[in-house]
């Protein structure tokens, strides 16, 4: 199955749109309403949703990633960046959407900037 996102309330509207239109299955905190959620909140949210979490908070994630592995607890997957332009945003994540699929995603922290 395709990999769902979950955009983190860091991540543009816009990158969501561009996502959406290319038929990206596409869900962000804002139209989730959870505007001003815990990043773990957010985390167990996305995963109860089979969603992966993209966000820009990669210090906070990577450390929560983290966090699950040692207490031996499941997420469906975590996607960080760096802020960059929407049109590298896109070419990345849409790289990464064709390449792997949700099953490949489970408790995964994954950097975008790998996806060049």
């Amino acid at each position: 199955m395709r990999i769902r996102f979950y955009l983190d309330e860091d991540v543009p509207s816009s990158f969501a749109q561009a996502l959406s239109n290319r038929g990206v299955d596409t869900e962000t905190t804002q139209t989730a309403g959870n505007i001003g959620c815990l990043d773990r909140q957010q985390l167990l949210f996305a995963s109860r949703e089979g969603r992966v979490i993209l966000t820009h908070n990669k210090r906070d994630f990577i450390i929560l990633h983290n966090d699950f592995v040692e207490r031996n607890l499941t997420h469906g997957g975590i996607v960080v960046s760096d802020q960059l332009p929407i049109g590298t945003l896109l070419k990345r994540a849409m790289k990464l959407w064709f390449t792997l699929d949700a099953d490949d995603m489970y408790d995964r922290l994954e950097f975008l900037s790998n996806w060049k």
